[in-house]
């Protein structure tokens, strides 16, 4: 694992195939000062996460090829994730509460920007 530059902001992917929401999820993470990556298929999502630690994902359940449900038990799985924070956005409830006591955070959609921003802020690395 690679050592973070001083001045380099963590990771946070969006996995998130609403183009509109994806994006507006995507700003609120950098005004909570991250890097961000969009990724909208459950494939892709997985093929990224092979390559990169990202310090926080914000995750969709209903994605196309692979399901955000799927995309989190790889995430668990993979020991280089470990510090991985996982905050679920959907607008699933059933769904998002089966998966409650698992992720770090639960957001049912809709989810406004200051809300996002400010709840990311929280799981920056320190």
């Amino acid at each position: 694992m690679t050592v973070q530059a001083l001045d380099q902001k963590p990771l946070a992917l969006v996995i998130e195939d609403d183009n509109r929401q994806a994006t507006v999820f995507a700003q609120a993470l950098r005004m909570a000062d991250f890097e961000t990556e969009i990724i909208q298929n459950g494939r892709e999502a997985l093929n990224r996460l092979s390559e990169v630690v990202p310090a926080l994902v914000v995750l969709d359940l209903h994605l196309p090829e692979v399901a955000g449900k799927d995309i989190f038990e790889q995430i668990k799985a993979d020991e280089r994730l470990v510090k991985t924070r996982v905050m679920l956005a959907t607008a699933d409830p059933l769904l998002a509460e089966s998966l409650r006591a698992e992720v770090n955070l639960v957001l049912l959609k809709p989810i406004s920007f200051n809300q996002l921003r400010d709840l990311a802020s929280r799981f920056r690395p320190r």
